[in-house]
């Protein structure tokens, strides 16, 4: 695992352009984190190396088409990944059997969470892909969504703590227990609702039920 001054070095190197690359090179699975790699991103445009907002708009389009491209692999091949040795590395079996059942269990806030799960984002995607659980336009609004939140989270962070590194690995620590907590408080709410909806629509049902057996017996 490179260590992130040696991100931080090889970026003030090649600018946007290494941003943008190692993002997409992240979305196949490079044992790169990608949040190390944005926050590097940030680090280099507040060391003067870039401009903090079209570094931002950089790391997003780096982001989005790598997850992309990841998600249609999984669309064209499906479940013929599992026999190249990219997809074996990518996305184990028990895996797969795994992301499914939360697909059904918990639906598209998969998608949403999985921006913010490093490790899984990228067998998750690829799931989806080869699933087709979504097309590929809600696929883009779900993961564009989650990342107008992450990336300018982690861009910024890494601008503003890029002259003081200590102050900057308190605000990552402290950032992704935010981060864990909002997608726990997230998918309990999501799932809060999906319970009341159906508790709803069941109530319906026993009421349709009830007019129906009292229509019956004044008949």
């Amino acid at each position: 695992m490179l260590s992130l001054d040696s991100i931080i070095n090889f970026y003030s190197s090649f600018g946007y352009f290494s941003v943008f690359g190692m993002l997409l090179l992240c979305g196949f699975g490079v044992p790169i984190p990608e949040d190390i790699s944005i926050i590097a991103g940030g680090i280099i445009a507040g060391l003067g190396y870039g401009n903090i907002h079209i570094m931002c708009v950089v790391s997003f389009l780096g982001v989005m088409i790598g997850d992309v491209i990841v998600y249609n692999i999984g669309r064209i091949l499906g479940k013929r990944v599992f026999d190249r040795k990219l997809g074996k590395k990518l996305l184990e079996h028990g895996w797969y059997d795994k992301i499914i059942k939360s697909f059904n269990q918990n639906g598209k806030m998969v998608l949403f969470a999985a921006r913010f799960m490093p490790g899984l984002r990228t067998p998750i995607f690829l799931t989806a892909g080869i699933t087709k659980f979504v097309g590929i336009p809600t696929f883009i609004i779900i993961d564009g969504f989650a990342a107008l939140i992450s990336v300018p989270v982690w861009n910024y962070l890494g601008f503003y703590g890029s002259s003081n590194r200590e102050l900057l690995l308190k605000w990552i620590k402290e950032t992704k227990i935010a981060f864990f907590y909002i997608i726990v408080i997230t998918i309990a709410a999501y799932i809060l609702i999906k319970f009341i909806k159906s508790r709803i629509m069941k109530s319906k049902i026993i009421d349709i039920e009830d007019i129906d057996d009292i229509d019956v017996e004044e008949a």
